[in-house]
Order: structure tokens, then sequence, then C-alpha cells
């Protein structure tokens, strides 16, 4: 007789990244919301100085270091550079050694390489959404990456 394993279906959790900056650099801060059935979590934080882009890919990295297991993940960011960075262009830049394509060093390598390594622990679907465009989930993250800002305000 062969016993077959329930097939184990990780669970489903939809997030919502943000990043924001005042001055670009300047303070700046992340946030992310986390939804899996009725729960949501919210989280934010924020450096001194940095820029859009770097608290942009933060909130990504901060918000899949929160998954305490092996999800299926359907992430929604109003960042393009985040979504394109992953989706299309993440490959050349390892197959380069993190440079451009015009041999530059990819701008904000230490945190893709960070990003890169939480990959493959999660099954992850990239959605872009338009930013400050009335979806509820962007507007959330955007409120707690402005929280994350106004800590680090002088």
């Amino acid at each position: 007789m062969t016993h077959h394993k329930p097939t184990h279906h990780p669970p489903h959790i939809v997030i919502y990244t943000d990043g924001a900056c005042k001055g670009n650099p300047g303070p700046g801060g992340w946030g992310a919301v986390l939804r899996s059935g009725n729960h949501e979590k919210h989280i934010h934080g924020g450096e001194k100085l940095t820029t859009n882009n770097r608290m942009e890919i933060s909130a990504v990295i901060f918000a899949l270091k929160a998954l305490k297991q092996r999800s299926s993940v359907e992430l929604w960011t109003d960042s393009q550079y985040v979504q394109k960075g992953v989706t299309e262009w993440l490959e050349g830049w390892k197959k380069r050694g993190w440079k451009t394509a015009s041999k530059d060093p990819v701008k904000n390598a230490d945190l893709w390489q960070e990003l890169d390594a939480l990959l493959p622990d999660h099954e992850i679907s990239w959605h872009w959404v338009r930013g400050h465009n009335g979806h509820p989930g962007n507007e959330l993250a955007d409120q707690l990456a402005n929280k994350g800002v106004e800590e680090f305000l002088p």
C-alpha cells in the first residue's frame, strides 16, 4: 500500500509595499502590509539618509523577512524600479557580476543581493499598482512608509 503525503499548499499572503523619501537623498521610510486570510500585519521603518528607490526595495526585503514560513506571495508595489528590477533585470545583473548592460555597477546592489537571497524561499508573483490611485492596500503601505520617514525627520 502506498501512502501519499498530503500535498501541503503554502499559505497565500498578499503584500503591499511602499517607500517614501523627503528629499532624494534625505530621510526615508518604508512600509508594508501583509494579509493572510483575515490576519493583517503592518510593519514600517526608515533611515536618516537614503533614497526613494532604496526604501522601495527595503520594504520588500522586510516584508519577505517577516514571513515565518515558505509562502505563496502576491506582492504589490507601486515602484516600477522594484518590479522590473526583479522580473527583468536581476538575472542579467547577476550574470554580469552586478554590472548593468553598460558595464556600470548596479545601483543599490547591496539591497538587490539581499532581496535576491530571499526570493528562493517563496513563490512570488510580482504586481505593479499605480501609486496614489486610491488602491486601499497601496494607500496603507504609503501611510506606513511616511510614518517611517517621520521617525527620522529632524
